[in-house]
């Protein structure tokens, strides 16, 4: 599992990639006037940072030197306009990035959410939730933390840089050149240190991936490591996950440290060769102390940007990793989408039609093999068969999550692939067997948030699935708390609210993954007589585990190894003492008939 995790979050590109620049410019784009407003406040912040020094110069060389109070008042008001300036220019900088950064990482990861729900089912069978978690949450704050670290200002750090050479320069070129003497090495040792440290905030990520997602599957399956007691086990598979990522982290730590350190003891080297140089110039009277002065405020602007280089690239590495891993998901393919023409069949007709349906999960391992049936408008059709028969399949095929290799499934005579999918979900309601309750309330649970559904409607649909009653039992009925999956409700009541928030949205077609297989015998006959109202007047398919639920059914098919191996009524099938008689016999001949031991599953497969 950890190979095929490394394999799925393998980094690809180098980490400055334009190609993911020129995707985040594309979330910028929204708000690109406040952007460059922003960015248009650097170069004024630059401006009054590199007139302070020059102006100690001129006040310290001319009118201290010269003993010019008024002048020397002048030129302190002027540094004191120049101080205040790049105070306000900097904080209305800050601000207004951040301001952007927050607005188009909220679209971001709406952008990401939105993609997500589109993605076909396979797709989530084949990636944990941590990490999808981790792409809308983790990965988008590091990009926040790109903005906030002021990495967008690296370009004009290096202009500012630039400037401070050239000032250094014209004021006196032999000062600056043992100044800036440990540059070359120093660029050298940066570009040593960047190599390096590309693939480890790769692996960071990484890393960080693997760890949110063992935290998901873990923290949901708590209740199976507790009965198994596998809490030791779990927590050494967590400790060395966590290992790993923390020795990444130092790793990273190691590199950054390495780095600032270089440039602080290149900073002070400059500095006494500033002091040893410099110092000799004045007492030969070739320069005034004020140039020592405004040189050494000068190397101190240098150093900085070069300092929080090592945090800033660090910052850019994390932010680029994590970029590319949000916009391979955002690459990747919807697979189920609407076509160019989709269409919405009317009058809609509750006919449902297999046409040799061939179906694999995994190429080269078909689980529906040719299988052919229809359901007419009206009719109650139950699916039987062993486990790995692929019942639920037929389910998943007929609501399009996925598509099928060979054949068609048609409904209301309309190919599922041309159906416009919401409307096509809409017509069909499923019943599944394991529910999934939504955090919030009850009502809110069975409308769905959708705001076209009145309280009348939502009652009445409860009534219609028997669960008024233990409804409005609850503290704060239809508004009482529902946690998260639904704990707080025991499985019938579960499955009794799925059964309403079905029926609220009255749809012509009605599909049950046996909804009665892990409920008590009051809550069953609760869900059977609910059901015997709501199938009246509607097609019905029931994936039937528990026999005895469907021998009303008009026509019953039996899957066998991904065939279609019998069709007939309870009596027919029984009369025929095929596959389904054997099944039967499995079930019930020692509840029922009472007459010889039930056969094996080995004679059900036969």
């Amino acid at each position: 599992m950890a190979a095929q995790a490394a394999e799925q979050e393998e980094v690809l590109g180098k980490a400055y990639d334009l190609r993911l620049i020129k995707r985040l410019w594309k979330f910028i784009i929204p708000y690109k006037r406040l952007f460059f407003c922003t960015m248009l406040l650097l170069p004024l912040q630059q401006a009054f940072g590199l007139a302070q020094p020059y102006l100690m110069k001129i006040g310290i060389d001319q009118y201290i030197a010269g003993k010019d109070l008024w002048g020397l008042q002048n030129v302190m008001l002027l540094f004191l306009l120049a101080l205040i300036g790049e105070t306000v220019a900097a904080f209305a900088h800050h601000y207004f990035s951040m301001l952007v950064a927050q607005r188009c990482l909220t679209d971001m990861r709406v952008a990401i959410f939105a993609h997500v729900q589109k993605l076909p089912l396979s797709y989530f069978d084949r990636n944990p939730v941590g990490r999808l978690v981790t792409r809308m949450t983790t990965d988008v704050d590091v990009l926040q933390e790109m903005f906030s670290s002021g990495v967008l200002t690296l370009l004009s750090d290096f202009i500012m840089v630039a400037w401070i050479v050239g000032i250094m320069f014209y004021l006196h070129p032999g000062l600056a050149l043992v100044s800036l003497a440990l540059i070359p090495p120093m660029a050298f040792a940066i570009n040593f240190f960047r190599v390096k440290a590309r693939q480890n905030y790769r692996q960071i990520r990484e890393r960080i991936a693997r760890v949110n997602a063992y935290l998901g599957e873990a923290i949901s399956g708590m209740a199976v490591i507790q009965l198994f007691s596998r809490e030791q086990k779990t927590y050494r598979e967590f400790e060395a996950l966590n290992a790993d990522h923390r020795d990444a982290y130092h790793l990273s730590n190691t590199y950054e440290a390495a780095l600032y350190s270089m440039v602080e003891a290149a900073g002070s080297v400059s500095l006494g060769l500033l002091l040893w140089y410099g110092g000799g110039e004045v007492l030969h009277g070739v320069i005034g102390i004020g140039t020592v002065v405004a040189f050494k405020e000068y190397i101190h602007r240098f150093f900085v940007p070069l300092r929080d280089f090592s945090q800033k690239y660090a910052v850019m590495q994390s932010a680029m990793a994590s970029a590319e891993r949000i916009f391979q998901l955002l690459d990747t393919p919807a697979d189920i989408q609407n076509g160019k023409n989709a269409v919405v069949p009317k009058p809609f007709r509750g006919e449902v039609v297999f046409d040799n349906v061939w179906f694999e999960y995994k190429a080269g391992d078909p689980v529906l093999k040719g299988v052919s049936f229809r359901i007419a408008p009206g009719e109650k059709i139950a699916v039987v068969g062993a486990t790995g028969s692929g019942k639920t399949t037929t389910i998943k095929l007929l609501n399009r999550f996925y598509d099928i290799q060979k054949g068609s499934v048609k409904v209301s005579g309309v190919d599922v692939r041309e159906w416009d999918l919401k409307a096509l979900r809409q017509h069909i309601g499923v019943v599944l067997q394991d529910v999934f309750l939504f955090s919030g309330d009850v009502r809110g649970n069975l409308a769905l948030g959708d705001p076209a559904v009145t309280m009348a409607r939502i009652e009445k649909a409860a009534e219609v699935a028997n669960a008024a009653r233990f409804i409005r039992q609850l503290p704060d009925g239809y508004h009482a708390s529902v946690r998260e999956r639904g704990s707080n409700f025991s499985g019938g009541q579960r499955q009794l609210l799925s059964l309403a928030r079905v029926l609220v949205f009255q749809p012509e077609i009605l599909v049950m993954d046996e909804a009665t297989s892990s409920v008590d015998t009051e809550t069953e006959a609760l869900i059977q007589d609910a059901l015997e109202k709501v199938m009246r007047d509607r097609t019905c398919l029931m994936i039937a585990h528990r026999l005895s639920t469907i021998r009303n059914a008009d026509r019953i098919i039996v899957l066998h190894h991904g065939e279609v191996r019998e069709i007939g009524s309870h009596a027919e099938l029984m009369e025929k003492q095929g596959i389904y008689y054997r099944l039967y016999q499995l079930q019930y001949e020692r509840e029922e008939l009472k007459l010889t031991p039930p056969v094996s599953l080995a004679k059900v497969d036969a």
